[in-house]
């Protein structure tokens, strides 16, 4: 097979289509599972080997797509530096994603890491002309925030959560790393083939998260690997950080990030669900009400400031 030349530019800013709402709303319900799946595969592993494994997996799923889609991968010599950076966000923000979800409930998690478009939308009007901060933004990013906190305070199930409140920490900051990460990805990926950004994002990441594995201990007992980690590790690795995130990134590439966040909604509610059901998750009033605050917010946050172009 004969590598594609890369693809010229895509257009980006474009009306959000009824498929392109199909695929966001698609992708965000497989993303609702990550949390749980994560919870799932820790059970067996520590953090950061999950972290390894799923994405070693991801990574092959992109390569396998790249290959026959012909995408070439080999990034030119100017794309290095920024790959290197994307790929430097990646490798923090899924280690802080791993141990926080380690020490925490996966129905917290799953609330706080979907605060990220909170932070995609403050953050992308710097750098997308189309994205400008106006003041229902601001009122959504305030009404966000303080529903954020007060998940972020809670106290999720004993059985379930070690250290909930560093737990809840971790995961957020790892949702402000996807917000930027989503925005720096949107930018570079018009000059380049998406999935050659994802494969590099992933693949310089690997051996960070190979040495931090080895060289940290496992202070915690887990129990043996079995049919049930193994099936989680390949949803996150397959659907999660494999066609979920290529979708996800083509989003990105032709609409404004903070048009595309805006079907994350879907995300919590169906990690709430499915947490509830596998871990029989106590889904108290705090956490409903914060999640419903962080819902409004991103709804405010994420509404156009402009009439769409045809």
């Amino acid at each position: 097979m004969t590598d594609a030349p890369d693809p010229a530019p895509a257009r980006t800013g474009l009306p959000v289509t009824a498929l392109s709402a199909v695929l966001a709303v698609g992708v965000a319900v497989t993303r609702g599972g990550n949390q749980v799946a994560i919870k799932v595969a820790l059970t067996a592993m520590a953090p950061l080997w999950t972290a390894f494994w799923r994405m070693f997996i991801s990574c092959l799923t992109i390569f396998v797509w790249s290959r026959i889609q012909g995408v070439q991968l080999w990034p030119e010599r100017h794309q290095w530096r920024h790959l290197c950076m994307l790929s430097l966000i990646f490798f923090t923000q899924i280690a802080m994603l791993h141990t926080g979800a380690d020490w925490t409930s996966p129905g917290y998690a799953t609330a706080l890491i979907n605060t990220a478009p909170i932070f995609a939308n403050l953050v992308s009007p710097f750098f997308v002309p189309q994205d400008r901060l106006t003041w229902t933004r601001v009122a959504g990013l305030a009404i966000a925030f303080g529903g954020a906190c007060g998940v972020l305070l809670g106290r999720p199930d004993a059985g379930i959560a070690s250290r909930p409140l560093l737990g809840n920490v971790l995961v957020t900051i790892s949702g402000c790393l996807v917000g930027a990460r989503s925005v720096y990805i949107q930018r570079i990926v018009q000059n380049m083939p998406s999935s050659r950004a994802m494969f590099w994002q992933i693949g310089m990441a690997l051996p960070g998260f190979a040495l931090g594995a080895w060289l940290i201990p496992d202070p915690v007992e887990r129990q043996p690997l079995s049919a049930a980690p193994l099936l989680a590790l390949l949803y996150q690795g397959v659907f999660v950080g494999g066609l979920a995130l290529i979708v996800w990134v083509y989003l990105l590439k032709r609409h404004t990030p903070g048009s595309i966040t805006a079907f994350s909604f879907a995300t919590p509610i169906a990690g709430l669900v499915m947490a509830a059901w596998l871990f029989q998750e106590s889904l108290g009033p705090r956490l409903l009400l914060g999640l419903l605050a962080v819902l409004v917010g991103i709804a405010l946050v994420s509404r156009p400031t402009d009439r769409p172009q045809p």
